[in-house]
């Protein structure tokens, strides 16, 4: 936590405007609204950077869930086709729907997640032999290309290319504080409800003969799972964009330092989740200022070479 809170803090000092360490201590704990610096700080920087915490905490435990739930250690709400959709029923808001609220905007994105996981869990599960953690995976990829390549359409047929480019590349640039007072409870009580199913994930996540023997009710704890993940990633979506792989490194990195006990995973995911994406915000706004680029290019960069690094371990496994 107190890795999170220097990770914040120094976020907030940096920026196209260089600011004093005594400046952004004055700003965020005596807010003075005639000083433009602190106007800066509290109006743009601070709405930002909470944003990319909470926002990454809740992309990184929607992966926890859904590796956990699913035993696929590739599972992931970018990868499965799940910020997909949210991001194709945001392009059809954007279309129809021009003046859309931010809390309707956020229902919409939650629909088009819901509907895209189960039309992937149909698809996956409708060839022969039935829903394995591969078939999860490829069936999330060929739907999340189709919805993209839907959303891109409707972008260029509405004339919405500038409006989706946010969505398209990420960021955390247009979140201010009216949009946190809508996420920030809807993402805490979602990281809440999965914290408190942790125990059930995790025998699960051992074997379906173990998890039954055990007494858990599978079905239900994985359908509760699913809508945690669900709710999770289409806010954030709705909020930052289809932002890949954080779901899909963080749960890695926490079950390398915790073991494979979810009731530790999830909060360390949460944790893990926040202080990347806040250093990816970071890393975007410094690499060349006072341009910014995309958070999703800095999130590849690290995703990318990993996600290839787990698939080709887990071809390995299944040979």
């Amino acid at each position: 936590m107190l890795v999170l809170l220097i990770v914040m803090f120094t976020a907030i000092s940096f920026g196209a405007k260089d600011l004093t360490l005594a400046t952004v201590w004055g700003a965020v704990f005596h807010y003075n609204a005639e000083l433009t610096s602190h106007q800066i700080i509290h109006e743009l920087r601070l709405p930002r950077v909470l944003g990319a915490a909470v926002i990454g905490a809740g992309f990184a435990v929607a992966g926890a869930l859904m590796q956990g739930i699913t035993r696929n250690p590739l599972a992931d709400s970018g990868i499965l086709g799940i910020n997909a959709g949210a991001a194709f029923m945001v392009a059809l808001s954007f279309a129809f729907f021009p003046n859309l609220p931010y809390s309707s905007l956020m229902l919409v994105s939650f629909l088009g997640a819901v509907l895209s996981t189960v039309f992937i869990y149909l698809l996956g599960a409708s060839t022969p032999g039935g829903l394995t953690p591969l078939r999860l995976t490829i069936a999330g990829s060929v739907v999340a290309a189709l919805l993209h390549s839907l959303s891109s359409g409707i972008a260029i047929y509405y004339n919405l290319s500038q409006d989706l480019a946010f969505w398209y590349a990420g960021g955390v640039a247009g979140v201010k504080w009216k949009h946190l007072n809508l996420l920030v409870p809807v993402i805490l009580l979602a990281i809440a409800g999965a914290v408190m199913i942790s125990r059930s994930v995790s025998l699960i996540s051992l074997g379906e003969e173990v998890s039954a023997g055990l007494g858990v009710k599978t079905k239900r704890i994985r359908l509760l799972g699913i809508v945690l993940a669900i709710i999770l990633a289409g806010v954030g979506v709705s909020a930052v964009g289809s932002i890949g792989f954080v779901g899909l490194v963080i749960p890695h990195i926490a079950r390398k330092l915790v073991g494979v006990d979810y009731r530790f995973i999830i909060p360390l995911s949460a944790l893990l989740g926040a202080i990347l994406l806040v250093l990816a915000d970071l890393g975007a706004r410094m690499v060349h200022p006072p341009k910014e680029l995309a958070i999703s290019l800095m999130i590849a960069l690290v995703g990318v070479p990993f996600f290839l690094y787990l698939a080709r371990k887990e071809r390995r496994n299944l040979s």
